[in-house]
């Protein structure tokens, strides 16, 4: 279960890569914004101020997350991305850190894209972090008992469905986009007590925390903070720092012509 109060904790970190994402859309007056996983609704907000003039709609599929973004004032819906489909008027969709968790997204970008009018514009950006230590130690912990036969259906290999930078900005091309695509690695200075186990405790740790309970959930996060503190060693003025590397692509749609048209 998502726990938006968790998840920004590290708001001002988290949301970084939503403004370097945003920067690089070039709608002017767009008619309808589409954030697709809107979370708790604080960067949805920021949609409306860019674009004052534009009808917002937010999706996300937890309905935590979809009650945290009402209670800011969005108007969002709790509902599958896979079962999203574009207004006739939308112009602009953005989806940050959100697709990672759909296995087909691939396929779902190619979509919309082609139910997207001409001129409008695509954007999303998901982490690249998959194999770093934050999640090898989890994995590695996961398969130990007591945890591995409670946890032996969990999605650990969700980066699995993350491409390259490459990936992306060809098969938008050949869906006839213009393609902009990047990634960047965040250098993160964390401060608190264990900060690297409370920033994965409100994104990778989540599917872990569904299975367990409390007692295990609890072990498991202590059996945690010595391998994670040995990855991430903290610096002498009590800092961590702690890198993420994200992937972004901004597609502007029939900027650019189809393959063989």
């Amino acid at each position: 279960m998502w726990d938006p109060d968790v998840y920004l904790a590290f708001a001002d970190d988290r949301s970084r890569p939503f403004y370097d994402l945003m920067s690089r859309v070039g709608a002017d007056r767009p008619r309808r914004v589409v954030d697709l996983g809107c979370g708790p609704g604080n960067l949805t907000r920021h949609l409306s101020r860019r674009w004052p003039s534009a009808t917002i709609e937010a999706w996300d599929s937890s309905p935590q997350m979809v009650a945290a973004a009402r209670e800011r004032g969005i108007d969002a819906t709790t509902g599958d991305l896979r079962n999203w489909t574009p207004q006739p008027d939308t112009d602009v969709v953005i989806s940050n850190a959100a697709l990672h968790w759909v296995p087909e997204h691939s396929d779902l970008l190619v979509r919309w894209v082609d139910e997207l009018p001409a001129g409008s514009w695509l954007a999303i950006q998901v982490p690249g972090n998959f194999e770093t230590p934050s999640h090898a130690v989890v994995r590695a912990l996961a398969r130990r008992e007591p945890y591995a036969k409670l946890m032996r259906d969990i999605p650990f290999r969700v980066g699995a469905v993350v491409h390259s930078p490459a990936h992306y900005a060809n098969l938008l091309m050949d869906a006839g986009c213009k393609v902009d695509a990047w990634e960047t690695t965040y250098l993160h200075q964390l401060s608190g007590e264990h900060p690297v186990l409370e920033w994965i405790t409100g994104t990778a740790l989540v599917p872990v925390r569904e299975r367990l309970d409390d007692e295990h959930w609890d072990r498991f996060r202590q059996e945690l903070i010595p391998l994670l503190e040995d990855a991430y060693p903290p610096r002498s003025d009590g800092t961590t720092v702690f890198p993420f590397r994200r992937l972004f692509v901004v597609a502007e749609v029939g900027g650019a012509r189809r393959s063989g048209g």
